[in-house]
C-alpha cells in the first residue's frame, strides 16, 4: 500500500534528490509538487522542480509555484551553496513538465480534497506555503495526514550560529504550522548531517546507470565542492531526502516526541528551534523530532529510487 504525498520544496540540489526519492520509491504516491522561494528565488525553484521531474521521466504530477517571499520578512537566499540558478553544476535541460496555472496553495488544497484518504506533506524548504494553507483554509487540516519538514536543529545552525536555513528564512511560518495542531515532524541538521555524500555514496548512485543518476552526479560534484568551501565539509550533507525517508521507511529515522518552539524575536537567535527534550519549560509535547539516522539503509532507499527512475 502506498502513501499519498505532496512535496513542497525550494530546489536546491538536495531538494532534487528528495523529489526523486518521493517519485521513485514504491512506498510513496507523489500526488503534487509545490514550490516556494528559499534556496533561490521562486522563478528558479519552480523551474528546478520541473527540471528534476523532467530528467527523471516523471510525468502526470502537477507542479505549482507558491509564495515568493516569507510571511512577514524579506527573502534571504542561498546562492553561496546552490549557485545563482539553484542547481549549479550541470547544464540544465529544458523542463518539459509544465507549470500549473493554479498557485501552490490552491494545488495543495485541490489535492487534499480529491484524495480518498489524508495526504502527507513533505516540506523541504521554508514553510510559507504550508502556513498560508493552514491560515487561509483551516478546515483542510484534518485532510493532512502529517507534515514532515526538513529544517531546524537540536544543536547549531547553518544560516546563523543558532538557526538552520529553512527555519531562519521564515520562522513565522514555522511557528504557525507548529501551532496548527497538525501532526508535525522536524528533521533537523543534527540528523541530516549524518547523510554525507561520500565518494562511496556517489559511486553507488552512479552505478545504477540511469540518466537520473548521471545528472545527479553532476549536481553532487558542485554541491560537495560548495559545502567544502563554505563549511569545510567535502562530503556535503544531503539534507532533504532524509525527511522523505521518514515516510518511505519509518525505521530508518528515529523520532522522539517533545516540545518544539521557534525563536521569533532574538537579535542573535532568530529562527532557532527550541527543542525541550528534558521538559524544562513544562509545555506539552507538540512534535516529533528526528534524533538518529540509519545511514546505510537511508542511502539504500535513495539508490532504489534513482534506479527506478529514467
Amino acid at each position: 500500500m502506498t502513501l499519498p504525498v505532496i512535496v513542497d520544496c525550494d530546489p536546491g540540489h538536495d531538494d532534487v534528490f528528495a523529489l526523486w526519492l518521493a517519485a521513485g520509491h514504491p512506498a510513496l504516491d507523489l500526488r503534487a509538487v509545490s514550490t516556494v522561494g528559499g534556496n533561490v528565488a521562486l522563478e528558479h525553484t519552480s523551474r528546478n522542480a520541473r527540471i528534476a521531474l523532467t530528467v527523471a521521466g516523471v510525468t502526470g504530477v502537477p507542479v505549482a509555484a507558491g509564495a515568493a517571499a516569507p510571511l512577514v520578512r524579506e527573502l534571504e537566499t542561498a546562492e553561496w551553496i546552490h549557485g545563482e540558478n539553484g542547481l549549479g553544476g550541470p547544464e540544465l535541460p529544458e523542463a518539459t513538465v509544465p507549470l500549473e496555472a493554479r498557485g501552490a496553495t490552491e494545488l495543495i488544497a485541490d489535492t487534499l480534497l480529491a484524495a480518498e484518504e489524508p495526504v502527507a506533506i513533505i516540506a523541504t524548504g521554508p514553510l510559507t506555503n504550508v502556513a498560508i494553507l493552514l491560515r487561509d483554509r483551516p478546515e483542510l487540516a484534518p485532510r493532512i495526514a502529517r507534515i514532515v519538514w526538513m529544517g531546524g536543529s537540536t544543536e547549531r545552525g547553518n544560516a546563523t550560529p543558532y538557526a538552520e536555513f529553512n527555519a531562519w528564512v521564515d520562522p513565522d511560518a514555522l511557528d504557525l504550522v507548529v501551532r496548527s495542531g497538525v501532526d508535525f515532524t522536524m528533521v533537523g541538521l543534527n540528523v541530516t548531517h549524518r547523510a554525507l555524500v561520500t565518494q562511496a555514496v556517489r559511486d553507488r548512485l552512479a552505478a545504477t546507470g540511469t540518466r537520473t543518476a548521471a545528472f545527479g552526479e553532476e549536481l553532487l560534484e558542485f554541491f560537495c565542492r560548495t559545502n567544502d568551501e563554505v563549511f569545510g565539509m567535502p562530503d556535503g550533507p544531503l539534507h532533504d531526502p532524509v525527511a522523505v525517508a521518514v515516510l518511505v521507511a519509518p525505521e530508518v529515522v528515529t523520532l522522539r516526541r517533545t516540545r518544539l518552539d521557534v525563536e521569533l524575536a532574538g537579535t542573535e537567535t532568530l529562527g532557532a528551534t527550541s527543542v525541550d527534550f528534558d521538559g524544562m519549560l513544562r509545555r506539552e509535547p507538540n512534535a516529533q523530532v528526528a534524533v538518529d539516522l540509519d545511514v546505510e539503509r537511508f542511502w539504500g532507499l535513495v539508490e532504489t529510487a534513482v534506479a527506478n527512475l529514467a
